[in-house]
């Protein structure tokens, strides 16, 4: 989530158990439930010829003089334009949601920037199709991070299914999240708990508070013991997990990011040149001895597995430090942004829900009560999710000739040439989704919300589908909505309304809290 490009199954089940799990096969550690038609599956792709009712068109766009345009399509996506802006103004451009772009960073970073955006809801699932699509090395685009940041591996994220790693690492990574999954509930609660008691005093004090930095601690805290058993305070990693996590991520994917240094300095250093790794080497290594140390079951299953211990250690701190607390540090603040916007009339409607569901239940938080008793909680996740997907960009090279649709054209595609998609453009498409600027919270709720979630696609996939080891869904898809729903039962059981102020990051949105009202009934 920085999260994963990285979490197929159809998920149907209407009832589930508080976890399922056998060990280990191409199935998810645990399901959501979701009710989807077969024939609610988009058409995304003809293999021979266009639709009857489309006109094949060529694809529109340049990429420019060599160097030259790489440059200037990736300062005008940082700087003069701005990323939304700079695909609006192409989509104007060329009457297109398909067309040809340089995508940053380039040269020197980037051997060939050069791809096909694709930005609708009927264009950008082809990216999913790893029939069609390969995914080998294209996790953070046309560039990768040197392996000297992730022990001399490469990990899952960039690995294609394809490969004979694939499958191993993917079902070690459902083992991880299964193994303690009655730790996940409790071990939130804790930890979050714990956050909101703090803001809530710092508030006091202060009149507002930075919800950033306390998530970052409640999400490593919760992620460590709630998945290895280990709380970090009582090892020598202690409480600097977080800043040494944000720091190895912007050695990853800095190149993808802006600061807020100077425009041409940060351009001619952040977009232009790798962070040397051994900046970052000792501090890594204590990520990585921690998780040598707390791992011991984990490490054990990758054996049985046929992965190497060391491979293993790697891999797991990229799945819970980039991936699981990359992307709760992106996706919390946006959801608490989102709440917060949306005011005191949706504030209501979800107190009322959570506490009536948690009181019908003894007072106890399940995945049943949380499945059938709380359908706005739900439908806000996925809103969220929809609205500002925590991974906004994904890539694939195509395996062969294509042809791909838009709502308006067919394209041809030619084996090699790589394919881009920007989500929020795919999830926020005026042409599936009413209001589709806007948060509405209960826009996921009833039969007619439920058949909109096939376009929610934050995973690397339909939110009606789930991760196996053939495709790159997110291994972690239905954790993650697990605890974003649980962020918002913490949130209305403990207050009736809470007011923010929003700001910019690098990673994700800045929130601090101006307001928290108790809970009064």
């Amino acid at each position: 989530m920085a999260a994963t490009a990285a979490f197929s199954t159809p998920i149907s089940s209407p009832r589930l158990p508080l976890f399922s799990y056998r060990t280990p096969t191409s199935l998810p550690p645990f399901s959501i439930s979701i009710r989807s038609s077969i024939s609610d599956s988009p058409s995304t792709l003809s293999a021979n010829a266009p639709p009857a009712d489309l006109p094949l068109r060529k694809i529109p766009g340049d990429y420019g003089l060599p160097l030259i345009g790489s440059i200037k399509d990736r300062f005008a996506y940082f700087y003069t334009e701005g990323c939304d802006a700079f695909f609006r103004s192409r989509i104007r451009r060329y009457n297109s949601t398909v067309f040809r772009v340089n995508m940053p960073p380039g040269p020197p970073i980037s051997a060939d920037p050069r791809v096909i955006a694709l930005l609708d809801a009927v264009s950008f699932p082809i990216l999913f199709d790893t029939s069609a699509v390969e995914k080998r090395d294209l996790f953070t685009g046309t560039f990768m991070p040197s392996t000297d940041l992730t022990g001399g591996y490469r990990v899952l994220s960039y690995l294609d299914p394809s490969e004979p790693l694939h499958g191993p690492l993917k079902k070690l990574l459902f083992f991880l999240l299964s193994h303690r999954r009655r730790s996940l509930i409790p071990e939130f609660r804790r930890a979050f708990g714990s956050l909101f008691s703090s803001l809530e005093s710092d508030l006091s004090k202060e009149g507002k508070v930075d919800f950033g930095p306390g998530n970052d601690r409640a999400c490593f805290d919760f992620l460590s013991r709630a998945l290895l058993g280990r709380d970090p305070a009582d090892s020598p990693l202690g409480s600097d997990a977080p800043a040494i996590i944000t720091k190895w991520v912007l050695f990853q994917i800095g190149p993808l990011l802006t600061i807020g240094l100077p425009r041409i300095i940060e351009d001619a250093t952040l977009h232009s040149f790798r962070l040397p790794p051994a900046l970052i080497r000792a501090d890594y290594n204590r990520l990585a001895d921690f998780f040598r140390e707390s791992a011991g079951p984990v490490l054990d299953e990758a054996n049985r597995l046929g992965i190497s211990r060391e491979e293993a250690v790697h891999n797991l701190v990229f799945s819970i430090c980039f991936n699981s607390f990359g992307g709760m540090k992106i996706l919390f603040p946006n959801i608490v942004k989102w709440l917060g916007r949306a005011g005191g009339r949706l504030h209501s409607r979800l107190a009322a829900e959570v506490r009536a569901a948690v009181r019908s239940n003894g007072g106890q938080i399940g995945m049943r009560v949380m499945e059938e008793e709380m359908p706005l909680v739900k439908s806000v996740v996925y809103e969220a999710l929809r609205i500002e997907p925590p991974v906004s960009m994904q890539y694939g090279k195509a395996k062969r000739d294509l042809l791909i649709r838009s709502h308006d054209a067919a394209f041809e595609v030619k084996s090699g040439e790589v394919l881009f998609g920007y989500q929020p453009f795919a999830t926020k498409d005026p042409r599936v989704f009413d209001r589709a600027e806007e948060f509405v919270g209960d826009r996921f709720v009833g039969e007619e919300g439920e058949r909109l979630l096939r376009h929610v696609v934050w995973s690397n996939g339909p939110e009606t589908e789930g991760p196996t080891v053939e495709n790159k869904q997110c291994a972690g898809k239905d954790f993650v909505v697990l605890v974003a729903r649980l962020l918002v039962i913490e949130l209305f059981l403990r207050y009736d309304s809470f007011e923010i102020e929003v700001g910019s990051s690098a990673l994700g949105s800045s929130v601090k809290l101006t307001s928290l009202k108790r809970a009064s009934f």
